[in-house]
């Protein structure tokens, strides 16, 4: 044995002496796993909150920069209230609530547009606006991170941008990016800029509210066994009828506070599903009408997601909305080419989310 191999077998055994020596794991706080939710696709709610106990198909952009994350690039963590007008913040948080046809989000040659997010500015190019979009999350030692970048399908050019008043700015290999609002005329790909301001705050999405009422006396703490294989098993196999579940904490979460869970039911009789889950399931139970099943809405993913390889389209990803509701599409801009060509997936079940929104 060389002194090498005697080394490993000395750490060897005393890594086996000190695990033996300590005491068992605890048993794990289930509760307080599944409460653990990502701020941007759950925002944090002050007297409810819910999670996901399903898992939620996430579809992104392939070959483009871009690689699967729990949520889009964030911005930077602090932003004042007033880093942009009360009317543009509507815009874009009206912007994001609307479902069906979407026509009123259409972009044509002319339309006065708003965006906010990355603006790159390039040595000897033309700024370029590029929309948040799922990013790998890679650390680099400093100076060692590469100059910012757009997909080709996702650039915007800028005109009349004053790259010297981008929020946050920063120059990486000569590359300078920052953030900002922008309005201005669309033709193209390309935004003649009339008003700049500060970048928008984020907006987290809004979590649906528990859609049944408590019970009299209020929602009791009892035990709950969605966690249990025979939940999911019953689940799956009525997955074209039903949507969920989700673990609602009506009243906060802890260790003596109540869950609700809620399975929303899309297609058949209600009544008739719920007797046949209380076979299988024990606690509170909040049982609801919702437009997609699990199904249905794993079926819409798959066609957007045939549809993200086309620059032309700039689909950026798709996820299902938490109450059942829409198959949400994230997306540069929502033209005429776009809708037709989302069309044959079902614009009645879509939230368009176009990063490019008309200014009415």
């Amino acid at each position: 044995m060389n002194p090498i191999d005697e080394v490993d077998d000395l750490l060897v055994r005393s890594g086996a002496q000190w695990r033996s020596e300590q005491p068992s794991a605890p048993e794990p706080d289930l509760e307080r796993i599944t409460g653990a939710r990502p701020r941007r696709w759950v925002p944090a709610l002050a007297a409810a909150s819910i999670v996901a106990v399903a898992a939620v198909t996430l579809t992104v952009l392939p070959g483009k920069g871009n690689a699967p994350a729990a949520a889009p690039q964030p911005g930077p963590a602090t932003l004042p209230a007033a880093a942009a007008t009360p009317e543009i913040a509507q815009s874009f948080a009206d912007g994001n609530q609307r479902t069906g046809s979407g026509d009123d989000l259409l972009v044509r040659d002319g339309s006065k547009v708003r965006v906010s997010g990355e603006v790159i500015a390039a040595p000897n190019t033309a700024p370029v606006f590029c929309p948040s979009r799922p990013v790998p999350m890679i650390g680099y030692r400093p100076g060692k991170a590469p100059a910012p970048t757009c997909p080709e399908g996702l650039k915007v050019t800028l005109k009349g941008v004053d790259v010297s008043r981008l929020t946050d700015l920063v120059t990486i290999h000569g590359v300078q990016t920052g953030r900002a609002a922008l309005t201005g005329i669309w033709t193209g790909r390309t935004i003649a800029v009339q008003v700049q301001t500060a970048p928008i705050p984020d907006r987290d999405l809004v979590t649906p509210p528990l859609p049944c009422p408590p019970p009299k006396g209020g929602w009791p703490a009892k035990p709950s066994n969605v966690q249990d294989p025979k939940v999911a098993q019953f689940l799956d196999k009525h997955r074209d009828q039903a949507f969920g579940p989700a673990v609602y904490h009506p009243y906060g979460e802890g260790r003596t506070k109540p869950v609700v869970v809620f399975v929303g039911v899309a297609h058949g009789d209600r009544a008739a599903f719920r007797t046949a889950f209380e076979q299988v399931y024990d606690g509170n139970l909040c049982v609801a009408p919702v437009r997609l099943s699990q199904g249905d809405a794993d079926r819409l993913s798959t066609k957007v997601a045939g549809l993200m390889n086309r620059n032309d389209l700039g689909i950026t990803a798709s996820y299902t909305q938490m109450d059942g509701a829409s198959e949400n599409v994230r997306l540069l801009v929502y033209t005429d080419s776009v809708k037709s060509a989302l069309a044959p997936v079902g614009l009645e079940n879509l939230r368009i989310e176009p990063a490019v929104q008309p200014v009415p």
